[in-house]
């Protein structure tokens, strides 16, 4: 491993930190990340690196090879942007109206395009190859299906994949790991409970959904508190209610909608049908009818427990015990955990928060960013992680 690897990375870090505020600049919807595709191809290209686009509508794969033959390990990163309206003033806010980078895809982007830097200009040291995978619609969690439907995974087919995401609860410089169950299944639900609509002053002449929209909402409460352990993780909310327009008018329909969100399968397939019965149960008490939907988006991302304790021996010494932290586990999800089914997984939470500096806010929030001292630290995490798999 080369000595001077921190300093290549520092000297390359203010082109990391220019093309994050490219793409937060420019920041795309899911399946709609063409500028951005463009942006990363023409980067992997640039170092010789041949690349293959479309690749799951709007994906990027890129494939280095190295000086021998060996195993193949994957680093992927996300790219999507969320319909986020920035609130935030900067010299770097987005420029689409109504679409923003405030989950840090834009840092994932650029952390996995630096790595890319660092480990081209090693190839000829490297015993394998390292694919660089750039996945669209993430925050719609169909991008990695749609990436390995278009063989992202085969030819060659990774050995091992890792993965990064900067997260604010964590403090800048800082690593968080977590070998097993780490992130959470996810559940898309959407409901409709139709009634009958009228004059919100004869509410006897109507069937009235509001009030049944309150029912089930609690009743959602009580599925959790009481019929799911308490040593059971299980997050299930609803999002939005929608219905009426004016005071005094009883709507036909109220729609719904909310996520739930569970480590286990057999227990996300069981509360899925007793969602539906409470639902059915209700709506017959109140005389109204109803539609349920439950969108699977993705299952709980499970990190390979022996090649995340491998990637902790690298960080601990990279950059000291210290700082490489075990995390929570978290209800957010993430569908890399679909690549995860077809190659060993390790997915490295970089911390990026800087309460000095006021980075603290949440992701997904109007006026989330990140420091961007944490992405040097996602570079050298991969890259060393990377080399020490290959070359061991």
């Amino acid at each position: 491993m080369p000595t001077d690897l921190k300093q290549t990375i520092a000297r390359i870090t203010p082109d990391v930190v220019s093309l994050r505020r490219d793409l937060h600049i420019h920041p795309e919807l899911s399946f709609h990340e063409q500028r951005t595709a463009q942006v990363l191809a023409k980067h992997l290209e640039s170092l010789g690196i041949p690349v293959q686009t479309g690749v799951g509508k709007t994906g990027v794969v890129g494939l280095l090879k190295g000086g021998a033959k060996g195993k193949t390990v994957a680093l992927r990163a996300d790219i999507d942007a969320l319909p986020i309206t920035e609130t935030a003033d900067r010299v770097y806010r987005s420029k689409n109206t109504g679409v923003m980078h405030a989950c840090g895809h834009d840092g994932h982007a650029a952390i996995v395009a630096g790595a890319a830097y660092v480990l081209s200009k090693l190839a000829p040291e490297l015993k394998g190859q390292v694919k660089f995978i750039f996945q669209p619609a993430e925050e719609t969690a169909n991008g990695a299906v749609a990436m390995i439907q278009d063989g992202a995974m085969k030819n060659p087919k990774p050995d091992a994949m890792v993965s990064i995401h900067l997260w604010n609860y964590l403090p800048v410089g800082t690593v968080g790991l977590r070998s097993g169950a780490l992130w959470a299944s996810v559940d898309d639900l959407r409901i409709t409970i139709r009634g009958k609509g009228g004059h919100g002053g004869l509410p006897h002449q109507t069937i009235d959904p509001m009030p049944t929209a309150a029912q089930i909402v609690m009743a959602f409460q009580q599925l959790v508190s009481r019929e799911v352990s308490p040593f059971h993780p299980v997050v299930l909310t609803v999002g939005s209610i929608k219905g009426g327009t004016a005071y005094n008018i009883i709507p036909e329909q109220v729609t719904m909608s909310g996520t739930l969100r569970t480590y286990d399968m057999k227990l996300r397939d069981h509360l899925i049908g007793r969602i539906e019965g409470l639902i059915k149960g209700i709506c017959q008490a109140m005389r109204c009818e109803y539609d349920f939907e439950a969108r699977f988006c993705c299952p709980p991302l499970v990190n390979d427990p022996k090649l995340t304790e491998f990637v902790r021996g690298v960080c601990a010494k990279a950059f000291g015990e210290k700082r490489v932290v075990t995390v929570d586990q978290a209800t957010t999800g993430d569908d890399v955990a679909y690549f995860f089914d077809h190659a060993p997984g390790c997915y490295i939470m970089v911390g990026s928060g800087n309460l000095k500096k006021g980075l603290d806010k949440p992701h997904h929030h109007p006026q989330f960013d990140f420091d961007e001292a944490a992405l040097p630290v996602g570079v050298e995490a991969l890259v060393r992680s990377a080399l020490a798999y290959l070359n061991g």
